[in-house]
């Protein structure tokens, strides 16, 4: 009986290799799938994170004009978020749909925390209507009084708050 050919080592590992790479790539969760690492390095953090459900984060290093330096970071299992009771959120969101509301926390972010700026910012109409805006800000944690009639964004909420405006605006 004739022996078969011994097959080429060199091409049967080839094979292996090949073989294996692609389970493994199957395996992996589809948003880390043929990513540029320099492009999407968070989805490839939270792809290896392994959370069931999968993960969402957010996180930032920001200097504001003023030279205050704020780092945050923060991450939920999407299995978390989705069991969470979503009430209260809508309070929290609501205080920045508005123009003057926005208006009023760029200028606090830019330094100009004084009443006297903030009765400046366009739109804006009396004195009554600040506070008003202000207490909104404030009640929903956007705003914190500094003292008397000085005014500023707590600094756990700087890249919060920036972050929201990144996703909001695409």
């Amino acid at each position: 009986m004739p022996k078969k050919p011994a097959p080429d080592l060199a091409a049967t590992l080839k094979a292996i290799d090949d073989r294996l790479a692609k389970l493994e790539a199957a395996s992996r969760p589809a948003a880390a799938r043929g990513t540029d690492p320099r492009k999407y390095w968070l989805l490839d953090h939270v792809a290896r994170s392994g959370a069931k459900g999968g993960e969402v984060a957010y996180g930032g290093s920001v200097t504001t004009p003023t030279g205050e330096q704020y780092l945050w970071q923060r991450q939920a299992g999407g299995k978390d978020l989705f069991a969470r009771d979503w009430q209260g959120v809508d309070r929290v969101l609501a205080a920045l749909g508005h123009p003057v509301r926005l208006a009023i926390l760029k200028t606090l972010l830019e330094g100009r925390q004084a009443k006297a700026d903030l009765e400046r910012i366009a739109g804006l109409g009396t004195t009554g209507q600040l506070y008003h805006h202000l207490k909104a800000l404030e009640e929903a944690g956007w705003v914190r009084t500094l003292e008397r009639g000085v005014y500023g964004v707590p600094g756990e909420r700087v890249v919060p708050l920036l972050a929201i405006l990144l996703a909001a605006a695409g």
